[in-house]
């Protein structure tokens, strides 16, 4: 007879957990035993019910994925935490991956594949599972001075001295759609929540330098 595996959904999105419940009741060795919207009721479930599995969605509203992560393992150390994303940006799921969670899936992964990670993680102490793509997994070992791009670095650049989305297209030759583009594109590799975010980590990793005009204005990050 299997052992039994508890697990909890966290998601946004009630169409999806139903959807994820469905397709995990219909093992006989998993269990759904919670689900919960936000990263506050992520930590609630995961302290009421110690769930074997946790399925994280990385965009639920409240605390950043990353607090969510450390107040899940402060809670419930034993609970294995799966990722659930639609993006698979190097350089958050290295930190995530150092945070302690044990799978990350793209949310574009079969069924088959969902309940073969949850299974992996609880039958193997060491196994890590990752879904994610052939370029992710190639920055995730690249020097990280070539995780972004000219484009993206010169974005940043122009934001890291305070100028507008409009700003910057202009001064680029962009559409201010373009900008946003790079500069989501800039917050996933990174990692980052914020501009300032971003610009302090591209600056300690050496991936940007800003220049000083002295007849500039003080820098507002938005």
């Amino acid at each position: 007879m299997s052992t039994l595996t508890r697990v909890g959904i966290v998601d946004d999105h009630t169409l999806f957990r139903e959807g994820l419940r469905e397709i995990l009741e219909a093992c006989s060795d998993l269990r759904v035993v919670g689900e919960a919207g936000d990263s506050g009721g992520a930590v609630a479930l995961v302290r009421e019910e110690r769930p074997d599995v946790i399925m994280l969605d990385i965009e639920i509203p409240g605390d950043d994925v990353l607090d969510t992560v450390g107040k899940i393992r402060t809670s419930s150390p034993d609970t294995k935490i799966i990722v659930l994303s639609m993006y698979d940006g190097p350089q958050l799921l290295r930190r995530l991956l150092s945070a302690g969670i044990r799978g990350y899936l793209l949310k574009s992964v079969h069924s088959e594949e969902v309940i073969s990670a949850i299974r992996s993680v609880v039958n193997d102490p060491e196994r890590l599972v990752l879904a994610v793509s052939r370029d992710s997994m190639a920055q995730i070992h690249a020097p990280t001075q070539n995780i972004l791009t000219d484009k993206e670095r010169q974005v940043l650049e122009l934001a890291a001295q305070a100028l507008s989305n409009q700003q910057i297209a202009r001064h680029l030759g962009l559409t201010e759609a373009t900008v946003k583009r790079h500069l989501r594109n800039v917050f996933v590799k990174l990692g980052a929540v914020s501009r300032i975010d971003a610009v302090n980590r591209a600056v300690a990793a050496s991936l940007i330098s800003i220049r000083q005009d002295p007849g500039a204005l003080p820098k507002s990050f938005g």
